[in-house]
């Protein structure tokens, strides 16, 4: 059996950082870990292949090799996965969808002939035994519905060794999946669960060991929805990664994701820090109270945010922050506070979303309830929203314009640079990645002939006085904003005028009935 694993292509986003690549010398932000982890769970006597639509282009010839297509996909990345499905299915393969789309909303993917839904560990079975049959012989729909989620154990050594990993700025591994919370808006703990469950340290160090072997150095992203979502195990497994990083030298600064009550736990934070992470996303979505409660966010309720933000930027650790607008609680009024918020703390980067229902969520199941929805999210930010908000909807639109243009109006973006280097106590000192390379290409893309030029050197200037450390992470959030910048300006501007316009636009007259 030969089978070509395809993942799917994201458009353009904050998180693709399509701007930012050139200055580094690569071709996308992370490598697909589901493909690779899926071909290590796949029967070693099959050939396999891997192709990223994010660093190279689908051609017939890749398809004509294969006997079996699989495409992995999320919900933005739908469309490009269907293109797939569409090219491989005419030219008569196998073909199959998983992953997160499949998994919450299997009626979107009539291309394909089978469709995996659920995580892989453990009940690749079916599919093996589907792809090996004659065509017809196996159900479509391959679903481990009503089994327990698997034990992280039988996760392998995803297969690294068949992505060229130069070509990604960060390399990524997981460490645990489900989250213990609630939140209404979020479909992790649909698909993951709310016990979550922790590779254990042995296994996380030979995936480790795996890439360093392949040659990785530089930022590397747990991509786990809650790194310390299951707290005792993160901190029985954190000194084992930190006494790893010495003995080989620190290869690599770590990047994750984690609720904001990270920040109450110092002797956690320490241990991250000690163990080489040096930046967290985390959604802190809304400086309002009612809101987080109206979406049983409790857990931030729990901390003050901008308190919350100050303690993990002191300890060194950057805080990437996702918030949100829309929520049915919120009035017209929230635009200038989450603006007054994010414009107050040390957030560079600060993601901003409006509300969207996602398929299996609790907010979707009420709105549902309530005769709101108007179908699935297609995971574009700046269109209309996928269900009818509480706020007139021009009105929430044109606010977000506004927001996301003063976040990213140059000055308040380098601003929040400043802010963040003032604050952290401790940085790490490696410039990665790209190293040099990066820092002549920023001096001369931003420094020499960008707009944002005086702006640039200011910062460097103010980073100098921290010493190499602080400069590297300044060229670092520099080149990071030529994308945060640009991208609103080129895209999402103007995607949400568009937007807009449509709302303002009359309604087609009827013809009366006759």
């Amino acid at each position: 059996m030969r089978a070509l694993l395809v993942q799917a292509r994201s458009p353009a986003t904050y998180w693709g950082y399509q701007f930012t690549l050139p200055f580094i010398g690569k071709a996308a932000a992370l490598p697909p870990l589901g493909p690779a982890t899926l071909a290590a769970l796949l029967p070693p006597s099959w050939e396999l292949r891997i192709l990223d639509l994010h660093v190279e282009p689908l051609t017939d010839e890749a398809l004509r090799w294969a006997d079996a297509v699989l495409v992995s996909a999320m919900l933005v990345q739908a469309d490009s996965a269907r293109e797939v499905l569409r090219r491989a299915h005419a030219l008569g393969k196998r073909t199959v969808v998983g992953g997160p789309a499949p998994t919450t909303s299997p009626g979107s993917f009539p291309e394909a002939d089978h469709l995996f839904q659920g995580e892989a560990e453990g009940r690749l079975a079916p599919l093996v035994r589907a792809l090996e049959d004659p065509p017809g012989a196996a159900p479509r729909l391959l679903s481990p519905e009503g089994e327990a989620p698997p034990d992280l154990r039988l996760s392998p050594v995803p297969r690294f060794d068949l992505l060229d990993l130069r070509r990604y700025a960060t390399v990524s591994l997981q460490v645990s999946r489900g989250c213990p919370f609630s939140c209404e808006f979020c479909d992790i703990v649909e698909i993951f669960g709310r016990v979550p469950r922790v590779k254990p340290a042995g296994q996380i160090l030979a995936e480790l060991e795996a890439l360093r072997a392949l040659g990785a150095r530089g930022s590397l992203f747990f991509v786990d929805d809650n790194f310390i979502g299951n707290r005792k195990a993160v901190a029985r497994v954190l000194p084992r990664i930190a006494d790893w990083q010495r003995a080989h030298g620190r290869p690599f600064e770590f990047v994750t994701e984690a609720s904001l009550d990270l920040a109450a736990e110092p002797a956690l934070v320490e241990a991250m820090v000690e163990a080489g992470f040096t930046a967290v996303f985390t959604g802190i979505e809304t400086p309002s109270a009612e809101s987080l409660r109206s979406a049983h966010k409790l857990q931030n309720l729990k901390v003050d945010p901008a308190e919350a933000v100050g303690r993990l930027t002191a300890a060194g650790i950057e805080v990437y922050a996702g918030f949100i607008v829309g929520f049915d609680a919120d009035g017209p009024d929230i635009f200038e506070r989450q603006l007054r918020f994010i414009s107050g703390v040390a957030i560079p980067r600060a993601m901003v979303g409006v509300l969207s229902a996602l398929p299996g969520t609790a907010l979707w199941r009420r709105l549902e309830g309530e005769g709101r929805l108007r179908g699935a999210p297609s995971g574009d930010q700046f269109d209309r929203p996928n269900f009818a908000p509480a706020m007139d909807e021009a009105v929430l639109l044109a606010g977000y314009r506004r927001l996301l243009a003063a976040l990213y109006a140059d000055d308040a973006y380098y601003d929040r640079c400043e802010r963040f280097l003032d604050t952290a106590r401790q940085l790490p000192t490696a410039l990665s990645p790209g190293g040099p390379a990066t820092l002549a290409r920023a001096v001369a893309g931003i420094g020499l002939r960008g707009r944002r030029r005086r702006r640039f050197w200011r910062l460097m200037a103010r980073a100098a006085r921290r010493g190499p450390a602080a400069v590297a992470r300044a060229v670092a959030l520099a080149v990071v904003g030529e994308h945060m910048i640009r991208y609103t300006e080129e895209v999402v501007l103007p995607r949400l005028d568009r937007t807009l316009a449509t709302l303002a636009a009359p309604a087609p007259a009827r013809e009366p009935a006759r």
